[in-house]
This record gives structure tokens, sequence and C-alpha cells, in this order.
């Protein structure tokens, strides 16, 4: 059992795990019959909406709102028009000897669940143990943007985010740990305020090293 090199030069980059992510632009989103419905029906459904909650789509109030969904919803789903592997395309080999793990922590998630389409919100840390090239620290928090900004369960967006750093930086390490709340649990339903659920999401030494993952899933929650 090997554990992870002694952490002379350790990175732990906290003015960057402190700062927001870097926010995703609004994309226009495509529209035609072969690829989604036209501006125009989303439009008619979000009038469809208000009308079936027993609302009246014409009153003053109301008039501009389903404009204004459809604005939000470029925003908060946004990740559907993201390039990942752009995103993480340039990377950095001149690492002067550098061995250790490289972590980011307090990145901010806010994402939407996919069963009832309200937020989950909560923090990612991510870690990686860098082969030889690493990735510029504020795109690990613009990856956990890109694939909080669609339809999430919050299992498969901590995978699909330290998948794509696998895939990016062939590094020896990826971790990932979410901790978040979840509106579908608090604001109906059950209605538990102050529950949190936390997902973990380990590959090469880190998944293989019982005493590295301990180590780095503890450097995952340092605060």
């Amino acid at each position: 059992m090997h554990a992870l090199p002694e952490r002379r030069n350790r990175l732990e980059p906290t003015a960057v795990a402190d700062a927001q992510p870097p926010r995703l632009r609004a994309v226009q989103l495509p529209a035609g019959p072969d690829v989604r419905p036209t501006q125009e029906q989303a439009l008619s459904a979000v009038r469809t909406l208000l009308a079936w909650i027993g609302e009246d789509p014409d009153r003053e109030g109301l008039r501009e709102t389903p404009a204004r969904v459809l604005r939000a919803y470029r925003e908060f789903f946004a990740g559907y028009g993201a390039d990942v592997e752009a995103l993480l395309a340039k990377t950095f080999g001149e690492l002067d000897g550098y061995e250790d793990v490289v972590v980011v922590r307090g990145i901010e998630v806010l994402s939407h669940c996919e069963h009832h389409m309200v937020p989950f919100r909560g923090h990612a840390a991510v870690a990686y143990l860098p082969a030889e090239r690493v990735v510029g620290l504020s795109k690990l928090a613009r990856l956990v943007d890109v694939f909080a900004r669609r339809l999430q369960v919050q299992e498969r967006l901590t995978a699909q985010i330290g998948g794509a750093l696998e895939r990016a930086l062939q590094p020896r390490g990826v971790a990932v740990r979410i901790v978040a709340e979840h509106h579908c649990m608090t604001t109906r339903g059950v209605g538990k305020t102050g529950s949190a659920t936390e997902t973990t999401w380990f590959a090469g030494v880190f998944r293989r090293d019982p005493e590295q993952r301990r180590e780095v899933l503890q450097q995952l929650r340092d605060e």
C-alpha cells in the first residue's frame, strides 16, 4: 500500500475554491421541428401551465412571464450548449517536478433535479493527481458549472465531472465530492429542511488504493 507523495508543494488553491464559478453565457438554443419546439411553442407551453395552476396568463403581472421564464431557462440550462472537450483542451506541462494532488474546494453547484425540475444547490470539491499535465484552475469550476446547468441527478453529475477530467488529463487519479440540498425534499414531498445529500466519485489510484482514497477524501472535506 503506497501513501501519497510527501506534500512539500501541495497545491490548495483556497482563493479559487472560495470564489464563485465563472458564469456560463446564456446560449440561444436552436429551434426547429427536427430539433426541439419553437420559441412560440415554448411560450405557449408556459401560458398553459399558468392557466393550469389557476392563473390568468393575460393579467398585467403575468403577460411577460412566459418570455422571462424562457430567458431564465437559457441561463439555467446553458450547459447543453457547452463543449466540454474544448473547455479542457488547453493544458500545461511545465510542472517543475510537481507530483502531488491538486484540490479545488467550495465550487458552487446550482442545478435542477430532472424528476421535478426544481433546484438543488450545494458545493463541489474536485481533486486530481497529475501525470504529465495540469489544467487551469478556473476550468475546474467551469467544468462543474457545465454539467450542473443541465437537468440532473446528483449521482450522475458527480460522475460526469470526474469522467470528463479523467478523459481530458489522463491523471493518476481523480476524486469528486458534492454535497447539496435538494428542493424536491425541502420544499415539497417530505419537506425535510436542512437535509443534505453527499456523493463521491473516484478513479485511478484513488479508486484502487483505500489509503489514498481516505487521504484525498479528507482533503476534499477540509474547510
